[in-house]
């Protein structure tokens, strides 16, 4: 059985084939660049961001003036334009990911094909060679040498088919990590899209709040201080409102009817410094805030206070749907609630981001908005709460929007 040059030549190109497949895949210098222009860009704006938190942080720590605010605002709208600049920047980069990685799936595959032709030649030669009895293989040989040459390359043939097909499988699940990979960043794309959405929206809600904070003090200190006294009279109204209807449904709610409590149901939002408890709280502040309790000893608080630098990522406390979202002016700023797959609905407020719409569905410590100082809030930081199942729904206010409403739960059982 004499083996042909044709054969020699064919198994001679499907190497050089595999060989340029390989050298092009490891070539990507162009887009490599793109990514390390973009990455560097990326960190730059961070930069940025970080020296406006400390600015906002400074802002908020200083006394409340109509000046002071004012700045405060400014500040805060020039660290969300920054930020549609990074989420924009982030785009840029994953799309070029995306091509990058597209790409390395056409190798990936144009591999494969190469692969499967050289697996389906090899077979091609050993079905012939099988074909042929020994005695036909070496009358056909010049002489016995020839014939144990061309023994010895069949049975290496043998041996690089059981390669080969070991090499596609490992090619096939490369394929697969790839499409996967893919997948992931085409959805971040997506994420990053609409975040950019939401940062649009949240930069025009500080404008709005700061050209009416200008219209209604007609920038004058003593008509900001007026209208603070004023505000602070609406938050004990909406305060009022919302300890009423909540009592009253806390008042109905069936023990029995609540999800198994534990440390670990829920994942903190953003592990900070607790500022305000849940459930009676007896301070100053409180009792001027919040509706009485404990015979006017102090004032009901329906959430956990959680200190948390502007702009921070506040997370999923648990897999869950978005049900609800809004923003009340006088009360929780911009918020917005998920329900979990146990029944209980967790509230995310004072938000100065809402990076989620309602239907959109969540894992546990996926993003659902970056903490701010929205509605009557003394600085940045989360009010969270928790609450019962079936108990949630959402209240329209003559005073101040759309406001959240439900028998909550001490977060702390659940945390």
């Amino acid at each position: 059985m004499k083996i042909s040059k044709t054969t020699i030549v064919f198994s001679l190109l499907l190497m050089s084939l595999l060989l340029i497949a390989d050298a092009q895949a490891a070539d990507p210098n162009q887009l490599k660049a793109q990514l390390e222009q973009l990455e560097k860009r990326i960190q730059e704006l961070e930069a940025e961001q970080q020296k406006y938190k400390e600015n906002i942080t400074g802002a908020q720590t200083k006394a409340k003036t109509l000046q002071n605010e004012i700045s405060n605002l400014n500040t805060q709208i020039k660290y969300l334009e920054n930020q549609i600049r990074l989420t924009n920047t982030s785009i840029n980069k994953t799309s070029i990911e995306i091509d990058e990685t597209q790409g390395v799936i056409t190798q990936t595959q144009d591999k494969i094909e190469t692969q499967k032709k050289a697996i389906a030649q090899t077979l091609l030669f050993l079905a012939r060679q099988d074909n042929e009895s020994l005695l036909v293989s070496l009358v056909k040989s010049n002489n016995m040498s020839d014939f144990l040459r061309q023994e010895q390359y069949a049975n290496s043939l043998n041996a690089n088919l059981i390669g080969l097909t070991q090499e596609l499988k490992s090619t096939k699940d490369e394929f697969e990590d790839q499409k996967g990979q893919l997948e992931g960043k085409k959805a971040e794309l997506e994420r990053l899209k609409q975040r950019q959405s939401h940062e649009r929206a949240a930069v025009s809600v500080a404008k709005t709040e700061t050209n009416s904070l200008l219209k209604t003090t007609k920038g004058k200190e003593v008509e900001y201080k007026k209208m603070l006294s004023k505000s602070e009279e609406l938050k004990r109204q909406i305060n009022l409102e919302i300890f009423k209807l909540e009592d009253q449904l806390r008042r109905t709610l069936d023990p029995n009817s609540l999800p198994m409590s534990g440390s670990g149901v829920l994942s903190w939002p953003y592990q900070g410094r607790i500022t305000q408890p849940y459930g009676c709280v007896e301070t100053n502040f409180a009792r001027r805030s919040y509706s009485d309790c404990n015979n006017g000893r102090g004032g009901f608080h329906n959430g956990l206070d959680i200190a948390a630098p502007y702009g921070t990522s506040l997370r999923a406390a648990a897999d869950g749907k978005v049900v609800a979202v809004g923003n009340a002016p006088y009360a929780y700023g911009i918020w917005l609630a998920l329900e979990h797959e146990n029944g209980l609905v967790t509230v995310y407020t004072h938000m100065s981001v809402r990076s989620l719409g309602v239907g959109q569905v969540v894992k546990r410590g996926d993003a659902v908005g970056s903490a701010g100082s929205t509605g009557l809030s003394t600085g940045s930081h989360l009010h969270f709460m928790v609450y019962a199942p079936k108990t949630f729904t959402t209240q329209p206010s003559s005073i101040s929007g759309s406001l959240p409403i439900g028998a909550t739960l001490n977060p702390m059982d659940y945390l």
